[in-house]
């Protein structure tokens, strides 16, 4: 399906105004000078690790322990991923080292 010029800028624009909306909508709602409510505080020291607690079970979701290789290539990927963590300290170090070594286990070594 192909769109016309005017249903592309139709849809661009429409995009724009959707994101634009929700990045300044909590500054809107929320000024700096204005304690945030109890609910909002507390979303905001939950949600992120709810976040990656929801992104870690969505990840391994497709698992098959009955087949080869077993889930060992999450397996090694994830504790390697426990491992940069604890010993760095650093999230994107974390993330980028597990992902090379899954891809790694499962390009080269359970192939």
């Amino acid at each position: 399906m192909y769109l016309t010029p005017l249903q592309t800028l139709i849809t661009i624009i429409a995009i724009a105004l959707g994101t634009m909306l929700t990045r300044f909508l909590p500054f809107l709602l929320f000024p700096e000078k204005k304690t945030p409510p109890a609910y909002i505080s507390y979303l905001g020291k939950v949600l992120p690790s709810a976040i990656i607690g929801l992104l870690v079970v969505y990840c391994m979701k497709g698992i098959s322990f009955l087949a080869f290789p077993h889930g060992l290539p999450e397996a090694i990927a994830v504790l390697a991923i426990l491992l940069l963590h604890l010993w760095k300290r650093n999230t994107l170090l974390s993330i980028t080292g597990g992902t090379l070594v899954y891809m790694v286990m499962v390009q080269f070594v359970f192939a």
